[in-house]
């Protein structure tokens, strides 16, 4: 079942923006993990693919709109927001004991900071659209056999890996292999990849951004919203399996290093 958590937390000293870092936060969910199972822990940090995790940066509440660059520091008792999202049924359960015996008074650290969680949200909020959680078999039952238009907000610097190299551009075939790699990875339900044909891209308001201290090197991303839409005549079942891809986004991330907050992607 996948789930999209949203931990509050207050920092009780300042976090300096040198470790608001995709490295950092990455760190900062193993700290969480071994803190409930340490043999967990050390197996998430060995693996290099297949983590089954994704997370967002760190987000002050004071701001409207997603952040990922921090050129100044967030102040202490600034009331603060981290989205997990988990694709492993396995893994959430594992965490189980995190989310129910929250210690209010234990401290996490990144990196000088003590940082205090104050509440876990698992549900849809009204105002948080990141918080959220159905099963494979729920989304795939509840998706469309008849929407053609799906619309994507990129909501972090999403890229992709084409060979030896990153691409930053969301192409048909970059964005729904992303997101037909990790249903099948995780799912009994098996989607192919060429349900993919009927999809061309039909809008986009995108723009390229930097990201920086990403394992110490920078990438380039893009971010805004893109438009695709089913052409021609398809056969609903194709288009309900489509429609289950694009649903499926809010959990799994888009692209690269979605694991250390790049590709945080929604359908709109």
């Amino acid at each position: 079942m996948p789930h999209s958590l949203v931990v509050n937390f207050m920092p009780k000293t300042p976090i300096y923006p040198e470790y608001l870092t995709g490295r950092h936060i990455h760190a900062l969910f193993l700290t969480l993990v071994s803190s409930v199972d340490r043999e967990l822990g050390d197996r998430l940090h060995g693996e290099k693919a297949n983590k089954g995790f994704g997370l967002s940066p760190i987000q002050p509440r004071t701001n409207r709109s997603l952040v990922w660059h921090y050129t100044r520091d967030i102040p202490q008792a600034n009331s603060c927001w981290w989205r997990i999202t988990l694709l492993d049924e396995v893994l959430f359960g594992k965490l189980t004991g995190l989310w129910l015996n929250l210690n209010p008074d234990r401290a996490f650290h990144l990196g000088s900071a003590d940082l205090y969680i104050t509440s876990i949200l698992g549900t849809p909020q009204s105002n948080q659209p990141w918080a959220n959680f159905a099963t494979y078999q729920q989304i795939y039952d509840r998706a469309s056999e008849t929407e053609r238009n799906i619309t994507f907000q990129l909501a972090t610097p999403t890229a992709f890996r084409q060979g030896k190299y990153d691409s930053p551009l969301p192409t048909r075939d970059n964005v729904f292999k992303s997101l037909c790699d990790r249903w099948n990875t995780y799912c009994e339900i098996q989607l192919p990849f060429e349900i993919i044909e009927p999809i061309f891209p039909s809008r986009f308001d995108i723009k390229t951004e930097v990201v920086t201290n990403y394992d110490k090197h920078h990438f380039i991303g893009c971010i805004g919203e893109i438009g695709y839409r089913i052409l021609g005549d398809v056969e609903p079942e194709t288009i309900k399996k489509i429609n289950a891809l694009a649903d499926f986004a809010i959990f799994s991330g888009i692209g690269r290093k979605t694991t250390m907050g790049m590709g945080m992607a929604r359908r709109v």
